[in-house]
């Protein structure tokens, strides 16, 4: 414990909640070793900090490291960054250029944010995991290179690989030993000790006396969720030491830093939505294929109502399947033709006589009669599609829709 205190002190790391603990304990052992580490955490959690120490009790700790925030670099130019590129590669390129796999050459790199990288450079990546071996931009000659690498991410990588944004081959490579930082709600004990810390660097720095919470207000600070983490907890520290002239600070005063209660609820990470959607596209197929499923259920209760006479039941069914797709806001802008069975009093014997005259007599007529009084409505409005479909009873889409079908 005497050496996770110094190392604490070495690397300015403050708290001793038992997860924090762990995860620089797993830092230590995996330090002396070439195993590629992935860190995880949420963003703001002082993921940095853990392969500062892997690279410091190495046998690498002499060469060089290299932090690398692959979120920050466009995707036209990572590859460049990474790997270099030769002369001519691509406009710009005026001359050949080291990239940080060959500058870090015995070495350790950090790759931070790396859930970021775009596919095509993964592949890159890959290789030099499994063999050392790259290529540079522009260039086709493979070279090697013998540097560690220490990974980092806020990504829910198993998410992002179900989405095929990150290989599944490379995050087994990165992630041999995975070292997980507890978000800072998850430390209640350990936020006031480094409120303080913050606050006592701000007093100094600013050269004025430095600010103190009162019991109300630590308890109000323990509780609260810091979202943005340790990050969030600093500027929230240097707000006050700055803004405040009054050095004790109490819970209402502490309130006014805070961001509203009802913004402050837990937020729901890796789950996955029972429709996620990717695109406006596939809503719209979603509710296509909803809209048909309904009216096939309605099409198939009308044949039953017209076949066995169960007028009740089934109309009280239909109604039903109308009310919901009309009640679809969705499907407001879509047109939706609906076959009105009135309630008779018939017997089963004379409706099935109903169905057979329809198919043996007037199975092609009723078509013939649609066509001809569409004809005869566009000749009468002068072929404005508009009046003839306000005079035929029918939506101008729904017109339209049939003079294409009959080819009129």
């Amino acid at each position: 414990m005497e050496n996770l205190q110094a190392l604490k002190q070495r690397f300015g790391i403050i708290g001793n909640d038992i997860h924090l603990n762990r995860a620089l304990e797993k830092a230590v052992r995996v330090a002396p070793t070439d195993i590629s580490v992935l860190v995880t955490g949420e963003s703001g959690v002082g993921k940095e900090s853990i392969p500062k120490i892997i690279h410091s009790l190495s046998h690498r700790k002499h060469a060089k490291y290299i932090a690398v925030n692959c979120g920050a670099i466009p995707e036209g130019t990572i590859d460049s960054e990474l790997f270099g590129h030769e002369k001519g590669a691509f406009t710009g390129a005026t001359q050949d250029r080291k990239g940080y796999f060959e500058v870090a050459d015995g070495g350790t790199i950090f790759l931070d944010e790396v859930g970021e990288l775009p596919l095509t450079t993964q592949v890159r990546l890959l290789r030099v995991l499994e063999n050392g071996e790259f290529i540079k931009v522009g260039s086709s000659k493979v070279l090697k290179t013998n540097v560690r690498i220490v990974a980092a991410t806020n990504v829910n990588m198993q998410s992002a690989i179900e989405k095929e944004k990150f290989r599944e081959d490379l995050y087994y490579r990165l992630s041999t030993i995975e070292i997980n930082l507890p978000a800072l709600r998850e430390r209640n004990s350990d936020i006031h000790l480094l409120f303080r810390k913050f606050a006592s660097d701000f007093a100094q720095k600013y050269r004025m006396p430095s600010i103190r919470l009162d019991e109300n207000a630590v308890n109000l600070l323990a509780n609260f969720r810091f979202p943005g983490n340790i990050r969030q907890l600093k500027n929230l520290a240097e707000q006050i030491s700055v803004i405040e002239e009054e050095r004790i600070i109490s819970a209402v005063k502490l309130q006014q830093y805070l961001p509203n209660t009802s913004d402050n609820l837990p937020a729901i990470i890796g789950s996955k939505k029972e429709n996620d959607f990717s695109t406006e596209r596939d809503i719209m197929y979603k509710i296509l294929f909803d809209m048909r499923n309904d009216i096939n259920d309605l099409k198939k209760l009308t044949l039953d109502l017209m076949k066995n006479g169960n007028v009740e039941e089934v109309q009280e069914e239909n109604h039903r399947l109308l009310e919901k797709i009309y009640n679809n806001k969705d499907l407001e802008d879509l047109d939706i033709e609906v076959l009105n069975v009135p309630q008779q009093n018939k017997t089963a014997e004379d409706n099935y006589d109903f169905i057979e005259t329809i198919e043996e007599d007037e199975s092609l007529s009723l078509q013939d009669k649609e066509i001809e009084m569409i004809k005869k409505s566009l000749e009468k409005n002068n072929n404005k599609r508009k009046l003839a479909a306000k005079e035929l009873g029918i939506s101008e889409r729904t017109l339209y829709r049939k003079i294409k079908q009959y080819d009129l």
